[in-house]
Order: structure tokens, then C-alpha cells, then sequence
């Protein structure tokens, strides 16, 4: 049987990547998801995690507070010991799929600079084949 949870949320805080002992990386997110309407809104907070190759590469430099995302994977729930005794329970995702949504934050557009190669030069053909290319285009269709 399979436990596939997918949602869409927003980071709750900057990715961390740490690594096992053994070597292999593993990237924590707390992702809030806004579930309900109106008065009966509430906010879930879902520790997500990811191992291996994907933890390593450059995700990390993306999932930044505030950045929309969407994740998929296996949810549990967990029951922990708080600092001031009481039992409360925790929802813990393990990624298989995490994808960048919504609108790109300050962070998020200086490091894709960072990562951005080279633009052609100015000397190549613009619009080739294009007589106004940046004119809206109007095909008479009233929708």
C-alpha cells in the first residue's frame, strides 16, 4: 500500500542540509499549508525531509522563507515529548517531489543570478522574422 501526500505551501524557514554520518545528505523545510475557510482557517506546519543526490544540489539556495513550493511524499504522523512535558504530535513528510511555485522571492531571483549563464551578445539577430514583435498582438477575435 501506498502514502502519497502532495500539497502546496509556503517555507516556513530557510532549508537546512545536513549529512549522516555515513555521508549522505539530508535537507530539512517546515512547509505551512493553509487548510479550511474563513473563521475556520487553520495553518498545518509539515516537517519536510530529502535524502541523497537531490539534498546536495543547489535546492537549498532556492527554498528560502517565504518561497512557495510544492512537495509530494510519504506522510506520517509523530507523537514527541515537548520541552515542557506534554505530548504533542508533529506531521513529517519524506520528499520524493519538491518544485518551486508562485512568484520567486528576493533571495530566490539573486541566487538563479548567481547561477545564470551569460547572456548572447548584443550582436546576434533580435526577432528574426518579426516586423513589430512587441506590439500586442490582435487577431480581431473578441475573446
Amino acid at each position: 500500500m501506498s502514502n502519497v501526500f502532495s500539497f502546496t505551501g509556503t517555507v516556513g524557514r530557510d532549508a537546512e542540509v545536513r549529512f549522516t554520518p555515513a555521508g549522505m545528505a539530508v535537507l530539512n523545510v517546515t512547509v505551512a499549508n493553509n487548510v479550511g475557510f474563513g473563521d475556520k482557517q487553520q495553518t498545518l506546519w509539515i516537517r519536510v525531509v530529502l535524502f541523497g543526490k537531490r539534498a546536495e544540489g543547489a535546492l537549498q539556495n532556492y527554498l528560502k522563507k517565504g518561497q512557495q513550493v510544492f512537495v509530494s511524499g510519504e506522510l506520517a504522523q509523530n507523537e514527541y515529548k515537548a520541552n515542557d512535558g506534554t505530548m504533542r504530535m508533529s506531521l513529517d513528510l519524506t520528499a520524493t517531489v519538491i518544485d518551486l511555485v508562485g512568484k520567486r522571492t528576493d533571495a530566490t531571483q539573486s541566487a538563479q543570478q548567481v547561477n545564470q549563464p551569460a547572456m548572447r551578445s548584443s550582436s546576434a539577430p533580435q526577432n528574426e522574422g518579426f516586423d513589430n514583435f512587441d506590439a500586442p498582438y490582435d487577431d480581431g477575435i473578441p475573446f
